[in-house]
């Protein structure tokens, strides 16, 4: 309520400034420039204006026209779209990291920042909020620090704007499992000066499993406020609530041998959720950003952004665990309880400007991050053991709220808290050493005081870090094809480590705390870009490999700093608008991911969180022009994925995940104010699977109407 008090106070107190300050012009509407599912020139990505083609870095966009006509409803299916990303895990609702977790060129990931400011979340994220995805790929710990991004890329979140005239729509979609989606979409003038924007959404669904649920609801409201023709503030705003049934994460035992080789068994079992409605766990979301863009002069800009964030967990998580015996898993269940606040301050200047004869786009930022990890709730019991093989549950008819609750009145109660506050400076120039040849120059630096994770018991030791980017573009053909080369470097802090120090007979002598360096990640990646055809097509191409020397591995015993990572691949995207009323997505990555030194077990192995080797993506749209079947449209895409290995190790096993192809399709017709889609996801009803170090089933075929309306 108190978060919801000060969002009114904001945006009452400029609303009221507002009307004293009616007289300024606004001539010019402030739009992303957008060809179908291209979207160009993103200024959030470097945090300065820079053309995608004189970008040394790769990255992908998702515009809302993709997430509108593939009739998306979840966060997972817009990623989709992606090169060379993958699901891990799916959203646990846990406090602290209860996120779904992905995959990118080799690194799991979880989207952590919305319009660049960090926004963590224990849930899933609405799509009705979303103006762009960006995937940015890469170690980018230079522009975004170490604490909210992976070594493999960052997942940045772009929301809806307030736009300067009337405008909006209303959507309904109705589907498979219950699917029951409302949306809405309202801007309007407040004053000359002075725009809103809400957005909201409803969405309930069942699951294809015989139980599990999920219930939300989205409201996003934002302003705008024009002060004069240099200052501009904007105030943006997202709550989320939801409630959930989720079926328990399978996991294999990672510490015995391997009793299970074979995926057949999973099958048989796809639609058990071993769970029950009654058993939901809550999630709760606020995020508030505000910001002022001020024009210095006509060479310099600044923009300030203050933001804050509160994600809020509880009731019940539970997983089932392999007893390693073929057939049997304990489950765990817990009522949890979790509390993840973030508070961030950005300073950016940014110059465009003639150092004598050469040009120059400069960025100097200042970044403040505070970041605090709660996490309550009960210990954890198990509960009854599932048989895979025999389908039989020990407790399979007291999987009742009040049931648990029972036994959790032993298990022991716990909170823990863990704080991080890390100051940051950066500058990155980029220099045109020829008109169709430039270069990029980067540092960032960064101190970290307090507790790196969420599960830390120990502050890591105040650290100071340096992260490099080095990029360089030569454009053969100006605005039409590039080549382009860069260095980049990724880090994260590591919590210290209790180990046993022992003799040479293995006996323990003591224990000590063990302190560590950030590890870093460095990557080196060569490619070309192209708008082609008159930039109705737009292509990028690369091949990257990315070192992790430094890692820390081991156990309680023998905690080190000696592991190593190697992760390298080729990637290549396609963005196309042909013909008139055509559109098309498409990508394929292929990553080699493996442990060059480590924990026994693991080296020669490929990494576990880097999922399949080789991933695909299209999808492509065509509405028909004239005739009598005008404004009709066809759809046609899917995905697909190799054979990898959820669990990996030598001294264990390895379990494959098969390869999958899921195809999906639409039929639609569109006029100017409504449309109506029909759309089909997993036409064959493949049966098919994700996990990380676990077994999860993924969703059956389903069918969705979807109808729209625009004012």
């Amino acid at each position: 309520m108190k978060k919801l008090l000060v969002c009114a106070s904001v945006l009452g107190s400029m609303l009221s400034f507002a009307q004293e300050n009616d007289t300024v012009k606004t001539n010019k509407i402030d739009e992303v420039v957008v060809q179908g599912y291209i979207t160009r020139d993103r200024e959030s990505v470097n945090k300065m204006p820079l053309k995608e083609i004189e970008n040394p870095q790769v990255y992908n966009i998702v515009n809302k026209n993709v997430i509108k006509e593939q009739v998306v409803t979840n966060f997972n299916d817009a990623l989709k779209n992606v090169t060379g990303i993958a699901r891990l895990w799916e959203s646990t609702g846990r406090g602290n990291d209860g996120g779904e977790y992905y995959t990118m060129r080799g690194f799991s990931l979880q989207p952590s920042l919305i319009n660049g400011m960090p926004a963590l979340s224990n849930g899933t994220l609405d799509p009705a909020g979303i103006e762009t995805i960006e995937a940015i790929k890469g170690p980018s710990g230079t522009l975004y620090g170490g604490s909210v991004i992976s070594y493999g890329g960052l997942i940045n979140v772009i929301t809806k704007k307030p736009y300067h005239y009337f405008g909006g729509e209303v959507n309904y979609i109705n589907g498979s499992y219950g699917l029951n989606r409302v949306t809405a979409d309202v801007n309007t003038p407040l004053s000359k000066n002075v725009f809103a924007r809400i957005n909201a959404a409803y969405q309930k669904q069942n699951t294809f499993q015989d139980a599990g649920f999920s219930e939300s609801f989205y409201i996003a409201p934002s302003l705008k406020f024009i002060a004069n023709d240099k200052l501009t503030f904007t105030v943006n705003t997202e709550i989320k609530t939801s409630e959930a049934a989720n079926a328990p994460m399978i996991f294999l035992n990672r510490n015995l041998p391997l009793t299970y080789y074979s995926i057949d068994v999973f099958k048989e079992n796809y639609k058990k959720s071993y769970t029950n409605d009654d058993l939901t766990i809550n999630n709760r979301t606020f995020n508030l950003q505000a910001s002022a863009n001020y024009k210095i002069s006509d060479k310099w800009t600044s923009k300030t952004i203050i933001s804050t964030s509160t994600s809020k967990t509880d009731g019940y998580y539970q997983y089932l665990y392999d007893q390693s015996n073929g057939k049997d898993f304990t489950r765990f269940i817990a009522d949890v309880g979790g509390e993840t606040n973030t508070t961030g301050i950005q300073q950016n200047f940014v110059g465009n400007f003639n150092f004598g004869s050469v040009k120059n786009k400069l960025l100097v930022g200042l970044d403040y991050f505070q970041r605090n990890f709660i996490q309550g709730g009960s210990g954890w019991i198990g509960y009854g053991v599932v048989n895979i093989v025999d389908q039989t549950d020990t407790k399979g008819d007291l999987l009742t709220k009040s049931a648990v609750d029972y036994e959790l009145r032993q298990a022991a109660q716990k909170t823990t808290n863990a704080e991080a506050k890390i100051y940051s400076a950066y500058v990155s120039d980029v220099v045109n050493i020829l008109p169709n040849l430039s270069a990029m120059l980067s540092l960032r630096i960064d101190h970290f005081t307090g507790r790196a994770s969420a599960y830390a018991t120990e502050d890591a030791k105040a650290q100071t870090t340096l992260s490099p980017k080095l990029g360089l573009v030569y454009q053969p053909i100006p605005d039409k094809v590039s080549v382009f080369a860069n260095y980049m470097n990724g880090f994260r802090n590591v919590d210290p480590s209790t180990i046993q120090v022992t003799d040479n007979l293995g006996n323990v002598l003591s224990s000590e705390l063990r302190y560590f360096d950030p590890e870093h990640a460095n990557q080196w990646e060569v490619g070309t870009k192209a708008n082609l055809a008159g930039d109705k097509f737009a292509i990028t191409a690369s091949y990257y490999s990315i070192n992790v020397k430094n890692k820390v591995m081991g156990n309680g015993i023998n905690v080190s700093q000696n592991g190593e990572v190697d992760s390298k691949g080729f990637e290549v995207s396609i963005l196309g608008s042909p013909i008139p009323g055509m559109n098309i997505i498409a990508g394929y990555s292929y990553n080699d991911s493996n442990v060059v030194r480590g924990d026994e077990g693991y080296p020669g192995n490929r990494t576990e969180d880097s999922g399949p080797k080789n991933l695909v993506n299209f999808w492509g749209t065509y509405k028909i022009q004239d005739g009598s079947l005008k404004n009709f449209g066809i759809g046609f895409g899917g995905n697909s994925a190799s054979r990898f290995y959820t669990l990996n190790r030598g001294n264990i096993g390895a379990f494959p995940l098969p390869s999958y192809i899921v195809m999906n399709s639409s039929l639609s017709y569109t006029e100017d104010r409504y449309s109506i889609i029909l759309k089909l996801d997993n036409i064959a009803n493949k049966k098919y699977f994700s996990g990380w170090s676990t077994v999860t089933p993924q969703r059956l075929r389903t069918l969705s109407l979807s109808l729209n309306y625009k004012f």
